[in-house]
């Protein structure tokens, strides 16, 4: 039962040294302009404070690397970060919300709750299960036990609950009038269901002809204010990219290799076991620390390589090294039963041997002294220049890992946008297969874009759809004499192609007729072999619908109890998701995360060599 005890220990110790040393690093504690009572936010007039928006960070990262089993990089870390920062906001609109609405809960509901109801994590803790199942009784005695109290576990619990139980109330009179009546659930079973095949001519401007329509001023400005949710755009940066490679050569390859063999041969002539070698050497931090434990399985769980080479042993054998886009394996059959295999291996990745490593690490060191945390451009391209090395000029996205010849490489984009200004360069970034050092070239900041900034895409935009509406015309003709003839002579007279579409549902593109469109409605309308026209904002159609299949009332009762009970859940969540939407929207969000980045970055700048 101190299990539990033990883990929420252990983040209480990492949040606060975690708080302690980055105030102590980074001028927290009162010796910088960014101090304990610094505001990283404003919401509505509430603030929240930098300290609290690293701390939860610093806590969802660690989190997310015990998980993961392996540390994050800077864009996982800068997500972790977004991640946190929309939570505490979100956080501080619901506080007030529940102080508009009258939302209380007592110290007696709260006790109840911490009780009764255990977060969903405790349920799967062996401390508190009895043959396999949670022991409601057992999880009881422990949060009533003095150990409890005195540890501070049901204090962690009653937190917990005191920010839970408001949600939860405030979130059942959101959803408590959701619901969908038998027509509308009819019709939706009825747009996935339903479906028609369609022969269709689409006359479609020529860019002579989009070029030539005019369109105001006003017009476009009047679109862009039609519809403003359209702006948002992510940040765009160009980066220059000095990289040192760490990727091992063939004599690495082969020299893993044998060092799985050397130690084979020490499991198989009885040295040591195959468990204690795992728990020694393996490189997977998951089934390392359980002797290479890899449970019981049929085929399906690994990656080809390793299964058709796990799956040709015998259960007691041990396989010879194993290469796998992972590294080099030993892998031991320990039961087998059937199509089921039980497993332990052992993971040792292929990395540069020790002389060649110590070269690179020196090579990225005085690549680092040179140009490393620079703030004058001309230091990155003197760096190059000296050690003879390519610069690589990218573009990168906001919220997308950039990808540097030909690969992914984490922390490139989370360091582009965490503040920096033009002319700037990174610290050494790293990763498995390289040493990195970063200049941003430029910076288009991300959000709603201003008008002049998207005036050329609307003007295209609108230029498009008079386009297409000065079509309509020549659609109405070829309309009349598909009507006289029939659709196929018709295209053949005025020299256009028809194409067959379908069948096709309501709900998914179609290849020619577009999504959810005008001419996706015409299809499931016009009466079938009579010819229609329908105006996308892409091309104007002429369609013939050839067949069209309905769903039937009884298919439908037989999934109507189950289409009921998805859909209530689905508007549930829309609209608790929709109102918290609102709520950020109308609220008034001071974000001053950039401005104290960019100021603890000049700090350290500042107290270097």
């Amino acid at each position: 039962m101190r299990g539990i005890a033990k883990y929420i220990w252990i983040f209480i110790f990492v949040a606060f040294v975690g708080g302690f040393l980055l105030g102590d690093v980074s001028g927290l504690l009162g010796r910088s302009p960014v101090t304990p009572t610094t505001v990283v936010a404003k919401v509505n007039g509430n603030e929240v404070l930098y300290l609290t928006w690293q701390n939860l960070s610093a806590q969802l990262a660690s989190d997310q690397e015990r998980r993961s089993g392996r540390s994050l990089n800077l864009d996982e870390r800068r997500q972790i970060e977004d991640q946190a920062f929309n939570q505490l906001v979100s956080d501080v609109l619901l506080q007030q919300e529940y102080e508009k609405r009258g939302i209380r809960v007592t110290d007696a509901e709260i006790r109840e709750a911490a009780l009764t109801s255990p977060p969903q994590d405790v349920y799967q803790n062996p401390s508190f299960q009895t043959d396999g199942r949670f022991d409601a009784a057992k999880y009881q005695r422990f949060i009533t036990s003095p150990l409890a109290r005195q540890q501070g576990i049901s204090l962690q619990l009653e937190n917990y609950y005191r920010s839970e139980l408001p949600k939860q109330r405030l979130f059942s009179q959101l959803v408590s009038e959701a619901w969908v009546s038998d027509e509308r659930l009819f019709r939706m079973f009825r747009d996935e269901r339903d479906s028609a095949t369609v022969r269709l001519v689409a006359i479609k401007p020529t860019p002579a002809q989009i070029e030539s329509a005019e369109v105001s001023e006003t017009e476009a400005k009047q679109f862009y204010a039609q519809y403003e949710d359209r702006w948002e755009r992510p940040g765009r940066a160009v980066v220059s990219v000095i990289g040192i490679s760490r990727i091992p050569t063939a004599a690495d390859t082969a020299s893993t290799a044998n060092r799985l063999r050397v130690l084979r041969e020490e499991i198989t002539s009885g040295r040591t076991s195959f468990e204690d070698v795992a728990k020694r050497e393996s490189e997977d931090t998951i089934s390392g620390p359980q002797g290479g434990d890899l449970g019981r399985g049929a085929k399906g769980r690994f990656v080809p390589e390793f299964e058709a080479a796990a799956f040709a042993l015998r259960a007691g054998q041990i396989s010879e090294p194993v290469k796998t886009q992972f590294g080099w394996h030993l892998i031991k059959a320990t039961e087998r039963k059937g199509d089921t295999l039980a497993l332990r291996h052992i993971l040792v990745a292929v990395k540069q041997n020790d002389s060649t490593a110590t070269a690179t690490d020196r090579r990225a060191d005085e690549l680092s002294t040179l140009a490393g945390g620079a703030t004058e451009p001309a230091k990155f391209d003197s760096a190059a220049a000296k050690l003879g090395l390519l610069v690589t000029q990218l573009p990168v996205q906001e919220g997308q890992t950039s990808n540097y010849l030909g690969r992914p490489v984490g922390g490139i984009t989370g360091w582009a946008f965490s503040g920096m200004a033009v002319g700037e360069t990174s610290d050494l970034v790293d990763d498995d297969q390289g040493y990195y050092l970063v200049r941003l070239d430029s910076l288009t900041r991300g959000g709603k874009q201003p008008f002049e900034s998207v005036r050329k895409e609307i003007m295209q935009a609108l230029k498009e759809r008079k386009a297409v509406a000065n079509l309509m015309s020549q659609g109405e003709a070829l309309l009349a004499d598909a009507k006289a003839t029939s659709l196929d002579a018709a295209a053949a007279k005025a020299g256009l192609t028809v194409a067959t579409a379908g069948p096709f549902t309501r709900l998914g593109f179609v290849q020619g007729l577009g999504y959810y469109n005008e001419a996706i409605g015409a299809a499931f309308a016009l009466p079938i072999g009579t010819p229609g026209m329908a105006a996308t904002t892409e091309a104007v159609v002429v369609m013939v619908v050839t067949a069209r299949t309905e769903a039937t009332r009884e298919a439908f009762d037989a999934k109507k109890n189950e289409m009921r009970e998805q859909t209530v859940q689905t508007l549930r969540e829309q609209k608790v998701r929709l109102f918290i939407d609102n709520l950020r929207r109308e609220a008034k969000i001071v974000d001053r995360r950039r401005e104290i980045n960019a100021t603890l970055r000049r700090q350290t700048v500042a107290g270097q060599p």
